[in-house]
Order: structure tokens, then C-alpha cells, then sequence
């Protein structure tokens, strides 16, 4: 499967998907910590670090954002970056081929200036080398020339924070997670934090939205912001197509019925996946790879995007076997439990 194909099957309810949504999901961005809802252990702790460092004008310790995707790396690196008071530049892993790449970006960082790589997991070894150097003794090595005539030049970097997102901890080499300074874990939110976005979001969009009709959007949304907000987008085309333009509880219901999303917030996707597992391979364990080819999506589509949300349902479980469904699924797809077995119903995790 090519990967445009995984990006648009991923973007029918877990990301946005058009231009225009991507447009205003930037726009639905808080920019500062008091607009941002919900992680509050998370952002206390990041305010004293931020304020620390303006009392020492020194740059803020390396920052490591990980956790699935939509739950606001990016958000909060931006955020950093505005309390910091500094400029912010952005790159992701897969971008930055050669060393000469990442290098060009050093260099243009002015003193406390945040540097922000998206998907740092997948940057390449031989870039990922000198970013070591830069990291801890704001050193950069470039080398000139070839074989016996190459020179290595030194450069002084400024004081810089490097901001990494990840949704895969397990790919970042050591050496690189060890230079990061503060190592900062996302969680799924809250009913009540998604009910506060989805209101937020809607006035900023203009959109009128009463308590009932935010609370059923909030609580399909998966305890992701991203998918909160492109779920009240859409609903927010049937009320202007199919009612008068309000979000009420029954406009929500009707629009997310059409968009197959359950009162759990699954999707079809979701559905596929449990009743692959539980239908084709009697509840598993079975690898991802394997799991993966009986879906027909892409085996980090599943790791990264839907399998996290399927765990902390209490719907699949990853053993050291591989993947298998919970009690829980089987009654939520309206089968038969059958007697549990330590192998199929295990809380040993692994990939």
C-alpha cells in the first residue's frame, strides 16, 4: 500500500484531511499555556522550567514531547516558544536527508531560539550524529572535502533548545533521548477537558453550540483535540446543511452516526481491526505485520494511530505473543467471551 493511500484512509476521522482544515486547526491553536486545556501536571511543570530559564536568560533545557498523535506536541513546542519570547523553526526527522541539511538550520538559530523537529525518530543516523555535539556543547563538526584532504571545521553554536516530537519513544537511540533535559509524556484527555476544547474551538469557528450538543462530540473524540476538532468541523456541515446551523445533541448524534463514529468514538477502522482479530484469529495473539495485510492498512498506521486509543479502552492488548482482543471487545463487537487463558487475555505488553 503507497503511503498516500495510508495518509488518506488515516485522515477520515483521526486527522485532517483538507486544505481548508488544515487552515483552521492552525488557527484553533492556543498560543498560550493559559488557553491550553487539559496535561495539567505537564504544563505546571513546564511553566517553572520556562520561567527558571528567563530568570537565568539562559535557553530552556532540551525538550522530548512524545505521546500519540493530536494530543498537541506542536502545540505546546509553539507554545515554548511564545512564553520564551524567542523565535521558533521547524523541521521534521524524515526531512533532513543529509548532515549539511540540519546544519543549515543551526546556524541561522539566534541565542535561546527553539528548534523544533517533528517525527525525530525518523531522522536518519548520520544526521542524528551531529545534533550530539550541538546538543550538549552547542558544537557543530562540519566536514570539508573527501578522503585524505577532508578538514573538519568547528563551529560555536548559540544556546539553543531543541524541541523533539515523537509518537514512537521506543525508536529514539539512547544517545539522543539522553541529551534531552526534560522528558515530557502526553496523555489522553479527559471527558471534561474534551468538552471544554470542543466549546472553545466552536466560538473561535463561529459556531453556536449548546452544552449537550459539545459533550456528545467531546465524548466520541477519542480524548484527542485533533479529532475533537475535525469532528466539530464536520458536524458543523450537517447543522448548516441539515438543520439551521446550531450544534444541539441531536444534530450531533445524526452527523456522527453518518460518520460511523460510535458512542465510544470508533471508527470503522477500529471496528476492523477487532473484528479481524477476533473473527479471523480467535482473539489472537497475531503479529502486527499480520494484523496489518487483514485490514489493508499500514502496520504504523495501525502502531501509532489506532492501536493506542484500542488500549486504552480496554479493547486489545499487546503480549510478547502479539496482539490480542479483551473480554471487552468481544462484548463490545456483541460476541461470545470465551473462557479467558493467560495467552489471550495477558497484560504482559511488547511489540
Amino acid at each position: 500500500m503507497n503511503t498516500s493511500k495510508r495518509d488518506v484512509r488515516a485522515s477520515s476521522v483521526l486527522s485532517p484531511g483538507r486544505e481548508e482544515d488544515v487552515t483552521e486547526d492552525r488557527a484553533l491553536r492556543p498560543v498560550r499555556f493559559e488557553e491550553f486545556v487539559g496535561q495539567e501536571k505537564l504544563k505546571s511543570n513546564l511553566k517553572i522550567f520556562v520561567e527558571a530559564s528567563r530568570r537565568r536568560g539562559d535557553a530552556l533545557d532540551h525538550v522530548l514531547l512524545y505521546g500519540p498523535p493530536g494530543l498537541g506536541k506542536t502545540t505546546l513546542a509553539y507554545i515554548l516558544a511564545g512564553e520564551l519570547g524567542v523565535t521558533i523553526r521547524t523541521t521534521s526527522g524524515p526531512v533532513m536527508e543529509r548532515p549539511g541539511d540540519l546544519a543549515a538550520i543551526l546556524t541561522q538559530l539566534a541565542d535561546r531560539d527553539v528548534l523544533f523537529i517533528d517525527e525525530i525518530h525518523r531522522m536518519p543516523p548520520v544526521v542524528e550524529e551531529i545534533l550530539y555535539p550541538a546538543m550538549e556543547d552547542y558544537k557543530l563538526d562540519i566536514v570539508i572535502g573527501q578522503g585524505a584532504g577532508a578538514q573538519t571545521l568547528k563551529l560555536t553554536l548559540p544556546r539553543f533548545t531543541l524541541i523533539g516530537a515523537t509518537t514512537r519513544t521506543g525508536l529514539i537511540t539512547a544517545p539522543l533521548r539522553s541529551r534531552f533535559g526534560v522528558d515530557a509524556h502526553l496523555n489522553y484527555y479527559q471527558v471534561s477537558e474534551m468538552v471544554q476544547i470542543v466549546k472553545r474551538s466552536a466560538k473561535l469557528l463561529g459556531v453556536v453550540i449548546d452544552d449537550a450538543g459539545a459533550d456528545e462530540i467531546g465524548r466520541r473524540a477519542r480524548g484527542t483535540p485533533r479529532v475533537a476538532n475535525r469532528l466539530l468541523r464536520r458536524v458543523r456541515d450537517f447543522a448548516q446543511v441539515k438543520g439551521d446551523g446550531r450544534i444541539t445533541k441531536a444534530m450531533s448524534e445524526l452527523a456522527l452516526t453518518a460518520l460511523e463514529v460510535d458512542g465510544l468514538g470508533l471508527d470503522p477502522m477500529d471496528r476492523n481491526i477487532l473484528q479481524a482479530l477476533v473473527d479471523k484469529f480467535h482473539g489472537g495473539p497475531v503479529g502486527l505485520d499480520t494484523l496489518s495485510v487483514a485490514v489493508g492498512e499500514e502496520s504504523d498506521t495501525l502502531s501509532d494511530v489506532y492501536e493506542p486509543f484500542l488500549i486504552q479502552s480496554g479493547l486489545l492488548e499487546r503480549t510478547q505473543r502479539g496482539r490480542v482482543a479483551t473480554a471487552t471487545a468481544y462484548r463490545y463487537l456483541g460476541r461470545e467471551t470465551p473462557e479467558k487463558a493467560p495467552e489471550l487475555f495477558g497484560t504482559t505488553e511488547g511489540r
